[in-house]
């Protein structure tokens, strides 16, 4: 199985994006977008001066509790600059949601509650609301995690978009918003310590 053929089993169809788009960033934007993969895993990423976002990271159940999707954090994190993600809300009814949840905080990453985040997906025309996770060295405010965003949505996600998929996405500004007042953190329940 190839690296796109593992990410789209594993990521909803309204995540993922054409291998076509893939293949073009990976080849006209390769000062800037990554591919990293191993027999168990595939991590998408690009990586700009001030932050990096992870597009997909995927870890086969075969090589869970190795330590692998840690590895691969580590690796992203030793660059020393913020890195950046997108993840589903917590579902109670997908396992793997709070999973994913759990392992991030585990790993440091903070809930940018402040950022409102919604786009429709041109696979499937539905809304398709995400949560933004951040992990930073030095203390960067979620003013620029979204600053960091709004330039990954422009220069990745929606990269020659019409061409891919016949049609343009939401502009960032109906996309992404940000709010004074924030929402509920979603790493909260996962970074308590357990009580006894």
């Amino acid at each position: 199985m190839n690296w796109y053929e593992k990410l789209n089993q594993y990521f909803p169809v309204e995540e993922m994006k054409s291998k076509e788009h893939m293949d073009t960033l990976l080849k006209e934007k390769g000062s800037v977008y990554y591919k990293d993969e191993g027999p168990y895993h595939v991590l998408m990423y690009a990586e700009f001066p001030n932050f990096t976002f992870v597009d997909y990271l995927f870890v086969s159940k075969e090589s869970r509790g190795m330590g692998l999707g840690k590895k691969t954090l580590q690796m992203l994190k030793d660059k020393n600059k913020p890195i950046i993600l997108e993840v589903e809300p917590v579902n109670y009814e997908d396992t793997d949601t709070e999973k994913r949840l759990r392992f991030y905080a585990r790993e440091g990453f903070e809930h940018a509650s402040s950022i409102g985040y919604c786009r429709r997906s041109l696979a499937t025309g539905e809304e398709n609301s995400m949560e933004i996770l951040y992990w930073t060295p030095g203390g960067e405010t979620e003013e620029e995690i979204f600053e960091g965003m709004k330039k990954m949505y422009q220069d990745i996600h929606t990269y020659k978009d019409e061409q891919f998929y016949g049609e343009s996405y939401d502009s960032v500004a109906d996309v992404l918003t940000f709010q004074e007042e924030e929402k509920t953190d979603v790493l909260k329940p996962f970074s308590d310590p357990v009580e006894k």
